[in-house]
């Protein structure tokens, strides 16, 4: 398949699901940061976009394992959020409660070499404590919310009030922490050093600093599902229907 390379790194994802693990390698950010175009994200990134776009037709062009092409621009929003809080927020929670108690047995070993690795714990128990507020406050008033407006667009009956006014407002909300967020784990990767663990570093800092960046990826994909895919879909339903609603009152 051809790539645009003018194209948003974010729009690529959308129609080619199985580009995020190659821009997840780049280092290419496709959630946060993907209304970038790719030609701009490949600068930002230092690599080349016809080296980025030779790889991308690649993987356009292979067979992706199962999971990973599918598409959720045309399933219910209902389903997406499903997916979001059963895998995304499901790994987030438990994976936020093994790695506190690991960086703090890394510390006690290595902290006296690498002091790094507080401010990395620093970092990370700020983001861990925000990030699990983030999750309640989308599956007890964000996702249900959205799931009537669904509910209400597909019988074709008025949308309930929202208690916020509009959708946008939680929305709006939800996408400053994510970005919170990803600049906590974008300035973890930098002090890690990518994630590299020094020579002296035992089993219990590799594996660390592996679950970290699986921590860090897994992110980048529930971001991208919400930044790009939920949240535009949702205040677009709104939008229709309160145009919907002032084209009957006139």
């Amino acid at each position: 398949m051809e790539i645009d390379q003018t194209k948003p790194v974010k729009e690529i994802v959308l129609g080619m699901p199985g580009s995020a693990k190659v821009f997840e390698q780049l280092g290419i950010d496709y959630c946060c940061g993907g209304a970038k175009r790719l030609d701009e994200a490949c600068r930002a990134a230092g690599l080349e976009v016809e080296t980025v776009t030779r790889i991308l037709e690649i993987a356009g062009n292979t067979a992706q394992p199962e999971g990973e092409t599918m598409d959720w621009s045309g399933q219910p929003l209902a389903k997406l959020m499903n997916h979001i809080v059963e895998k995304h927020h499901t790994f987030c929670r438990q994976e936020a409660a093994r790695i506190e108690p690991l960086l703090e047995k890394v510390i006690q070993a290595h902290g006296t070499a690498h002091p790094e690795l507080r401010r990395i714990k620093a970092l990370f128990s700020g983001l861990s404590q925000e990030l699990l507020m983030h999750l309640v406050k989308e599956e007890q008033t964000l996702f249900p919310y959205i799931s009537r407006m669904e509910d209400c667009a597909t019988r074709g009956v008025p949308f309930p009030r929202p208690p916020f006014g509009t959708v946008q407002n939680p929305v709006r909300m939800m996408v400053l922490e994510h970005d919170n967020a990803g600049a906590a784990l974008h300035e973890i990767r930098g002090i890690s050093g990518n994630y590299q663990p020094p020579p002296d570093a035992c089993n219990s800092y590799r594996a660390l600093y592996e679950a970290l960046q699986c921590f860090e990826s897994d992110m980048h994909q529930h971001v991208h599902l919400e930044n790009n895919l939920l949240f535009p879909r949702a205040v677009a339903m709104e939008d229709t229907a309160v145009s919907g609603k002032k084209s009957a009152g006139n």
